[in-house]
């Protein structure tokens, strides 16, 4: 009797707080600001309690004196993951970051290796306050009231990924990261970017894959834009229906959101012909979003790494990007034409500076890794960030209503002159995994 008690309060602690929106921590937590909880570098994450480190080894809490919020961080040699058990949603993210008697230099993601802060450099007893902006998601569809309707067909490597896992989880990495504080509060207004696609799109939590969907957030501002991610390595427009994936982004997305929508990659190698059901599900998910007041967007599938003996890029996805372009043309919606700008990347690198920008590895390169990786269809983390600058540059060049919402972290970019690869930053993350995505 004793037992089945103490697990139904468990249970209803760990839901009480499933359900709480609003979390202040104060990192270090020996002298605790008012009004925040305290996590110390032995918080290990505790389903119980709902909050905590996913790995506390290595972590040291430094207190400096002073100030009780600022004063005193977490650290690590290594990268670090806070969980926090949250209702799915967009919240915005404060931090302040820093150290009142040293430098600091922090690199911030979530979830599934989500870039949101990149290289945050902090001067000698410097403290910065950073905000960033969150989707958050599960697998469930649900009414209005909250009651179950439906539920997302996950993938069995899906399960491990860190989303849909009904928690939030921040990544610290970099050379020096030190964390003072985390504040979690949920953003109503924002208007929400909802990825549709395949492997080149989705959030990828291994290294060295990547894609350009999980770069797309560093580059639109906090508090009005937040990106939510529902690709998934594999999927065709069908496949996307039939594990209703789609049917949850239909429940989610509200007036004035956008849905972009990227495919061709799997259903051009399924054999499939774009008469054969392509663009009429094209056509549908456009009538579909205008029809909930949404905006929806095509996106071209980018180019293979596959050139000709002319050093220019081979089509390898058949007619494709035309029925997309045409279908954009046709039902007069946005189109970013990744499929042209990659070709003038691709053939600006040339074929072997190219493989800098796909998943081309020597043996040996990564654990467990005994030859060597070639993949010219899917993207390292260098080659998923010149996409999204492709992705940025179109809706900036095109003057797109999006616009207004890129950050000044997105200066300009000419796909004809690619970033200086070696200049890349890009600290690699624990999670590691030669196993290639789904797709091709």
């Amino acid at each position: 009797m004793k037992n089945w008690i103490s697990l139904l309060t468990v249970f209803f602690c760990a839901t009480i707080f499933a359900q709480q929106t609003t979390f202040r921590f104060d990192f270090d937590g020996d002298r605790v600001e008012n009004g925040f909880t305290p996590i110390n570098a032995t918080s290990k994450f505790d389903r119980k309690i709902g909050y905590g480190f996913m790995d506390i080894s290595g972590l040291k809490s430094i207190d400096n004196g002073g100030n009780a919020l600022t004063g005193d961080f977490i650290t690590s040699d290594k990268p670090f993951y806070f969980s926090v058990a949250i209702p799915e949603g967009n919240y915005n993210i404060t931090l302040n970051l820093g150290d009142t008697k040293g430098t600091s230099e922090t690199t911030v993601r979530v979830e599934n290796r989500r870039l949101m802060l990149n290289d945050v450099k902090t001067k000698q007893g410097e403290i910065v306050e950073k905000q960033i902006s969150v989707h958050v998601k599960d697998s469930i569809i649900r009414n209005q009231d909250g009651t179950q309707i439906g539920i997302v067909k996950l993938k069995p490597r899906e399960r491990k990924y860190l989303h849909w896992d009904n928690l939030l989880t921040i990544e610290f990495n970099d050379k020096a990261p030190k964390v003072c504080s985390v504040i979690i509060e949920p953003n109503k207004t924002a208007k929400t970017i909802y990825l549709t696609g395949d492997s080149t799109v989705v959030d990828a939590q291994y290294e060295p894959w990547a894609s350009w969907g999980q770069m797309l957030p560093y580059f639109f501002i906090p508090n009005e834009v937040v990106i939510a991610n529902y690709a998934e390595s594999g999927e065709t427009l069908k496949a996307f229906e039939d594990r209703h994936r789609i049917d949850k982004i239909w429940n989610k997305i509200k007036s004035g959101d956008y849905l972009f929508i990227q495919f061709g990659h799997n259903d051009q190698k399924a054999g499939n012909s774009t008469k054969s059901g392509y663009k009429k599900r094209l056509n549908e998910w456009i009538l579909k979003a205008k029809e909930l007041g949404a905006i929806p967007v095509l996106v071209t599938s980018m180019n293979r790494r596959v050139f000709d003996e002319n050093n220019k890029i081979v089509n390898t996805l058949d007619d494709f990007p035309d029925a997309m372009r045409e279908i954009a043309k046709e039902e007069k919606v946005d189109l970013i034409d990744l499929n042209a700008m990659s070709k003038t990347l691709f053939e600006a690198m040339g074929p072997e500076m190219a493989k800098k920008a796909f998943v081309h590895y020597p043996a040996n390169s990564y654990p467990n890794q005994p030859t060597a990786l070639a993949d010219d269809t899917h993207f390292n983390t260098y080659g998923a960030y010149e996409l999204a600058k492709c992705v940025v540059k179109s809706i900036v060049d095109q003057n797109l209503p999006l616009k207004k919402y890129i950050s000044k972290n997105y200066k300009t970019f000419n796909p004809n002159k690619p970033d200086n690869v070696e200049k890349f930053h890009w600290p690699e993350s624990v999670f590691m995994e030669t196993l290639k995505p789904d797709g091709n």
